[in-house]
Formats: C-alpha cells, sequence, structure tokens
C-alpha cells in the first residue's frame, strides 16, 4: 500500500485535496480570500504535477502495479470533483459543466470496469482525446483557483471558457468511449 515512491506520490495526492478546499473555510481575518485562492491554486498544481510524476516514476523504475493501477485513477477523480465541487460554492464553475464532467468521470470509470470484467479493456484504453480533456480540465481548475488577474490577464473569464471547453470534450470522449465499448457492451449484456 506504502511500497514505492510512485504509490507515495499518488497518497500525497489524496493527502493535498483536503488543502485545496479546506483552505477556502479559513476566515478572511486569518487568510485573505487573493491568498486562499493562491494556496488552493499551488496546492492543486502540485497535485496535479504528482499525478504526472507518479506515472512516469512507476514506469522508468519498473514500480508499475496493481494496487497504484487501481489508485491512480481515483486520486485523480477525488482531486477533480472535490475542486468542481468548491469552484461551484465559490460561484466560479457552473454547476452543469461540473456535473457534466464527474458524471463522465463516474460513467467512463464504471464502464473500464465493466469491460475489464469481460476482457475487453482495450477498446476503452486512454484516447488522445481523453487526454486533450485531462489538459483542458487541469489547466482550467487552478485557473479557477486562482481566480484573480494576472498581469492584466483575466485568468477566472480564461478558466470558465477553458472549463467550458473541458466540459465539450468531455461529453465528445464519452460518446466516443461509449461507442467504441458498444459491440462488446452488446455482447455481454
Amino acid at each position: 500500500m506504502f511500497n514505492n515512491v510512485p504509490i507515495l506520490l499518488t497518497w500525497a495526492r489524496i493527502v493535498l485535496i483536503p488543502v485545496v478546499i479546506g483552505v477556502f473555510y479559513l476566515p478572511e481575518s486569518v487568510l485573505s480570500l487573493h491568498h486562499q485562492n493562491i494556496i488552493a491554486c499551488v496546492v492543486f498544481v502540485i497535485a496535479a504535477i504528482t499525478d504526472w510524476l507518479d506515472g512516469y516514476l512507476a514506469r522508468s523504475w519498473q514500480q508499475t502495479s496493481a494496487f497504484g493501477a487501481f489508485l491512480d485513477p481515483v486520486a485523480d477523480k477525488l482531486m477533480v470533483s472535490a475542486a468542481l465541487v468548491a469552484l461551484v460554492q465559490l460561484e466560479r464553475c457552473d454547476a452543469l459543466f461540473a456535473f457534466v464532467i464527474i458524471g463522465r468521470e463516474i460513467t467512463i470509470s464504471a464502464l473500464r470496469e465493466w469491460m475489464a470484467k469481460m476482457g475487453a479493456a482495450k477498446s476503452v484504453a486512454v484516447s488522445f482525446i481523453g487526454k486533450l480533456k485531462t489538459a483542458a480540465q487541469m489547466t482550467a481548475i487552478p485557473m479557477l483557483l486562482f481566480a484573480d488577474d494576472l498581469f492584466g490577464l483575466p485568468i477566472l473569464r480564461s478558466g470558465q471558457v477553458l472549463l467550458f471547453i473541458a466540459a465539450v470534450l468531455t461529453v465528445w470522449s464519452m460518446v466516443y468511449y461509449l461507442r467504441r465499448a458498444a459491440p462488446d457492451l452488446r455482447r455481454g449484456a
């Protein structure tokens, strides 16, 4: 469970989730909203970097494991879902976009589990559109957490536009995966 560095990084990502969310519960007398935004953004970015780093290290050090393959996407989905729920509460993210993204994650996770049980996991392997969706949402979320203008650039508005794009890519990728899995699903139903 804690037997190698990649898995420890994945656990670290899970541990960082309450920090990203919890910072917004501090009273402004303790930490201004501006500083809350900065801390939440930086911690989220660090967590996102651990997502890339744990996979890279697991592959390059040949420390991949079934447990790591299970825990990594769970950590990702928890991190993204928690951030989106917080952003909805902060009124920086439309609830519809959060629902679409979280709903897709649940649907595709369940689909992948079912397909694996059927021996057809390759038909729902990560695709380019899925990677593009992930890149868009993992860029939009820190922008929405930061929320302040930066060098005169409207970061909050840019993040909202990028999250809209991520939501569109989310639907597109879900349809893609469902269409890829449809023949196997029909045979296994």
